[in-house]
């Protein structure tokens, strides 16, 4: 594997309702479900997108062959540990009419995975190590996936992180967060998650004051683009092209894809931030987190 990526594996069950949600009666609504979770999410795109990418991940016993067959067909290698007592993550994402997303998760399995589902010969030939965030909001898998990032980073490995979930950093404590991760490469962060970590709304502000944890800091915009400051460097940004979005869901996902495949083939920091905002775009367009 060129790029390893260790997060959740989740069923979404996507909500779309037709008008406000009424207090203790019916409301019609379009309902599906569809492969989630942002470390599987990620994984899908980078295959999508032709790199060479596994996936670690803990879910349900009775799911794990067939999610593992399908992880193949998409151009992943799953690396999936099955629990025998708890089941596969389930998130509800209750849709505004504009796209924007509510949720509700149950990270279930994701909340297990430990030491011994990260063997450190899962890095060999590895180029980049790539945490989804959410695997730091439980103090088991936390400390299972800091100590593996450690070892990837003795190996010279680049360790990139996305933050996730403000709701979430807002749970463990900004300052806690940012004492876990200190160390690691890259940090991917909205504009949410940017001010819950520094207190400022100001995306040159937000860069700066996570550029003092992070030597490279990548900041996703939504409609107004990205922005990403590197050590040394003045920062560079990329707007977003005008596209008829019907569901946000997995467009962060689709977006670090575009951005590490790009780095993967040598792409410059505004070459990578170009990738992954048209690709982030493009998510927008459809319905559910994968391509």
């Amino acid at each position: 594997m060129t790029i390893l990526v260790v997060g959740d594996v989740m069923t979404d069950i996507i909500v779309r309702p037709h008008g406000p949600l009424v207090r203790g009666s019916d409301r019609a609504a379009n309902i599906r479900s569809a492969p989630g979770g942002s470390g599987a999410n990620q994984a899908a795109w980078l295959g999508h997108l032709g790199a060479d990418v596994g996936l670690v991940a803990r879910v349900g016993a009775a799911d794990a062959a067939a999610l593992e067959q399908s992880f193949r067909a998409q151009g992943v290698a799953p690396h999936l540990a099955p629990d025998p007592e708890y089941p596969t993550g389930v998130l509800v994402t209750l849709l505004d009419p504009d796209g924007e997303r509510s949720f509700l998760t149950d990270r279930a399995a994701n909340m297990r995975l430990n030491t011994d589902d990260l063997p450190a010969t899962l890095l060999d030939g590895v180029e980049i190590l790539h945490i989804s965030g959410y695997s730091l909001f439980s103090e088991g898998s936390r400390a299972a996936v800091l100590a593996f990032a450690a070892i990837a980073r003795r190996k010279e490995i680049p360790v990139t992180l996305d933050a996730a979930s403000a709701g979430f950093l807002r749970e463990v404590g900004p300052a806690n967060f940012l004492a876990w991760t200190t160390g690691i490469e890259t940090l991917f962060t909205n504009a949410d998650e940017a001010q819950t970590l520094t207190g400022q709304t100001d995306p040159r502000a937000q860069l700066a004051a996570l550029s003092a944890h992070f030597r490279v800091v990548i900041l996703k915009r939504g409609a107004d683009g990205a922005m990403a400051l590197a050590h040394g460097e003045q920062p560079v940004s990329q707007p977003s092209p005008h596209v008829a979005a019907i569901d946000t869901t997995g467009a962060g996902d689709a977006f670090l894809a575009g951005f590490l495949a790009t780095r993967l083939n040598g792409g410059s920091l505004q070459d990578c931030l170009a990738a992954a905002v048209a690709l982030g775009a493009r998510a927008t367009t459809q319905l559910g987190g994968r391509p």
